[in-house]
């Protein structure tokens, strides 16, 4: 591995040298380039953006409009018009759901959701179902994960309208053939809806390479601030859709009578906008570019061969999915014969060990796989070898603390 430390870009293992962090499909920790690229705007150059025409305003408004352009360029849309900027993925969901679905979903039509989708990608679905008395289908995986071309072409139906998938699980790690997929969908006059919140932070995502019809993430997993996330669709689909939300900014005319509303992507983008936010989005991009994916991906692929390597020497532990490291891409999920999540987690914690446990808003997927709750454990390019060494000598005297001789 790399001898970079990459740790030292963070002031978080400045504050707190002694955690390991490996929380990091929840959210990243963020740089020294993000913090001082929010706190530059907001000492240099806040204003309200899109409203004034004042030298300040102006300033705001280019740095809000250049973070949308580097996005553009990082997931590879063909025009800043695709990219609309939202609270985090689940927003973006949640906005393709009530504007494209509402509009377009009829009774009897057809939804396809994997069993192994975020509540963020399954809820506003099964919501929209429920309304329009459509019905919810579900494409089931292996126990590694896995889905199939043949499967997804079993599920879909003339009435399919749409497909949602995540790139990456955030359960499993395992990255789906998504290109393949969308080719399926398209020929069968179906959309397909990806979540990229685990995927864009850790691989190279072009959106037009991948042929997805949206591409949904949030800023906090990639080194960004909480509460700016990307919706980004095809253009023309985008048109046709009605606004998520009434107000401010995304309005062309208002009269007493009704309204006209702004071009893309305006009109998606009700009320005063979190430029800061996407200040820090625009600097986590550039921060990440001047590492690159290759470096990235090595890294963490390492890290990853590392912590399911080691685990599986270990007895009583039963990792979640594949066994193979290379389908894991830095998250591993499992649990301890005997001992519940919940006490797995507060021992790490003893250990200054940040994991996750519980059900990773993936409650569909714990029920099918047979299990309540589980523990994850996810690494990004700024752990090191050290991490994982500390994470393996508190799992290996888990079930010992707990009671158990073995």
């Amino acid at each position: 591995m790399s001898e970079h430390d990459y740790k030292r870009d963070f002031p978080v293992f400045e504050k707190y040298p002694d955690i390991a962090y490996l929380d990091n499909s929840a959210t990243t920790q963020k740089p020294q380039a993000v913090i001082d690229a929010v706190s530059r705007y907001y000492r240099e150059e806040n204003a309200n953006p899109l409203r004034g025409l004042y030298e300040l305003a102006v300033k705001a408004t280019d740095a809000y409009e250049n973070a949308r352009i580097a996005v553009r360029d990082f997931i590879g849309a063909a025009s800043e018009r695709e990219i609309i900027f939202t609270r985090n993925a689940s927003e973006s969901l949640n906005l393709i759901a009530y504007s494209w679905g509402r509009a377009n979903i009829r009774e009897n039509d057809e939804i396809l959701v994997t069993i192994s989708e975020h509540h963020s990608n399954f809820l506003p679905w099964q919501i929209l179902a429920n309304e329009k008395r459509a019905k919810l289908k579900f494409l089931k995986c292996s126990e590694t994960g896995e889905y199939t071309a043949e499967a997804l072409k079993k599920a879909l139906t003339p009435r399919t309208k749409l497909f949602a998938i995540a790139q990456i699980s955030n359960v499993f790690g395992r990255v789906n053939p998504i290109k393949e997929f969308a080719e399926i969908c398209r020929a069968n006059g179906t959309l397909i809806v990806c979540d990229g919140a685990q995927s864009v932070p850790h691989i190279p995502v072009d959106v037009r390479e991948l042929g997805v019809d949206f591409l949904a993430f949030s800023g906090h997993k990639m080194l960004a601030p909480m509460g700016i996330g990307v919706l980004y669709g095809r253009e023309e689909l985008l048109e046709e859709m009605p606004p998520f939300l009434y107000g401010g900014e995304m309005i062309e005319f208002v009269t007493l009578c009704g309204a006209t509303f702004a071009e893309l992507p305006h009109k998606f983008e009700a009320g005063t906008v979190n430029a800061g936010g996407a200040v820090g989005l625009h600097a986590a991009i550039d921060y990440i570019n001047a590492i690159g994916f290759n470096e990235i991906e090595r890294r963490e692929n390492e890290l990853t061969k590392l912590l399911v390597t080691e685990m599986q020497q270990v007895p009583h532990i039963n990792i979640v999915g594949s066994h193979d490291p290379d389908e894991h891409h830095g998250i591993v999920t499992f649990t301890i014969d005997d001992v519940h999540p919940h006490d797995i987690a507060a021992i790490f914690d003893e250990s200054g060990v940040c994991i996750r446990a519980g059900h990773h808003c993936a409650q569909p997927l714990h029920k099918y796989l047979g299990v309540q709750s589980t523990v994850r454990a996810s690494v990004a390019f700024y752990n090191d070898e050290n991490d994982v060494r500390r994470f393996m000598d508190c799992l290996k005297t888990i079930r010992r603390r707990m009671g158990y001789s073995d």
